[in-house]
């Protein structure tokens, strides 16, 4: 299992950076379209949706990145607002009540289509920005797993959701948070950030890391739900030792449409 997670993520990094530096911006916008159509049909699954429901709402969803895409800036902005506003107001209540969605539920299928959709639209509007822009939005929420989990292994002992996902302890969200802060000055660092930057401006900075990295864990928790709900443990398995495509993105739905609209604010 170890080693086919690490072939898989070995090669999951080199696809990943030849689409972002081999390709022009409309092959980028397909190849993440590619992306979304994979994660609406494992998202299709945990509706419990049959077969050929499967495959046309991946063929929906990827209507919708197309339309946006064609659509522009304004649809983009619609997309991220509506997404971080989920994140920020609807999902702390849908963990806490732990609803639910069947294959008849109209609000699932819409808001896959917002979150997957949002979630393209940001992909492709950070890479617009520079591939590294898009990796280093990306790198919090790898950043964040990573030291959450060792981080949790190491002195993990009171449990953030055991009846979601019984592996999250408070001392990994902490162990995230350090790590995160760790990478975001680093980046500083390296930038020239701190030497320009106002006391306000870092504060700013480090609150916005804080929010990014706690949407992250509440993507990660909501798609651990859905999961249970269904019944499954992996979205799919279609990366041998890791899942589905939702299980490595649940913490980037979460973190990257509102990276793009603090990027968008912060450059206006």
């Amino acid at each position: 299992m170890l080693k086919a997670r690490v072939l898989t993520a070995l090669a999951l990094l080199c696809a990943l950076l030849g689409v972002l530096f081999l390709l022009p911006p409309p092959a980028v916008a397909a190849a993440f379209g590619l992306v979304a159509a994979v994660a609406a049909w494992e998202w299709a699954g945990l509706m419990r949706i049959d077969t050929a429901g499967r495959v046309l709402y991946a063929v929906l969803v990827s209507a919708f990145c197309w339309q946006t895409y064609v659509l522009g800036a304004a649809a983009f902005l619609l997309f991220w607002a509506a997404a971080a506003g989920f994140w920020l107001l609807a999902a702390a209540f849908w963990l806490r009540r732990r609803w639910s969605m069947a294959a008849n539920d109209l609000l699932g299928y819409a808001l896959g289509v917002l979150l997957i959709v949002a979630t393209w639209a940001a992909m492709v509007a950070l890479h617009g920005r520079g591939p590294w822009v898009l990796i280093g939005v990306m790198a919090v929420a790898w950043v964040a797993d990573i030291a959450a989990y060792f981080t949790g292994r190491a002195c993990g002992r009171r449990k953030l959701a055991p009846s979601i996902s019984p592996g999250k302890t408070w001392e990994g969200v902490a162990g995230a948070l350090a790590g995160v802060f760790i990478y975001g000055l680093g980046i500083a660092v390296a930038t020239g950030y701190l030497v320009t930057a106002s006391l306000a401006g870092v504060v700013v900075a480090a609150l916005c890391l804080a929010l990014l990295t706690a949407l992250g864990i509440a993507g990660d928790l909501f798609e651990s739900l859905l999961k249970r709900q269904a019944g499954i443990k992996d979205s799919s398995n279609l990366l041998p030792g890791h899942g589905g495509v939702l299980d490595r993105i649940d913490s980037l739905m979460a973190i990257l449409p509102l990276a793009a609209l603090m990027l968008q604010w912060s450059s206006q």
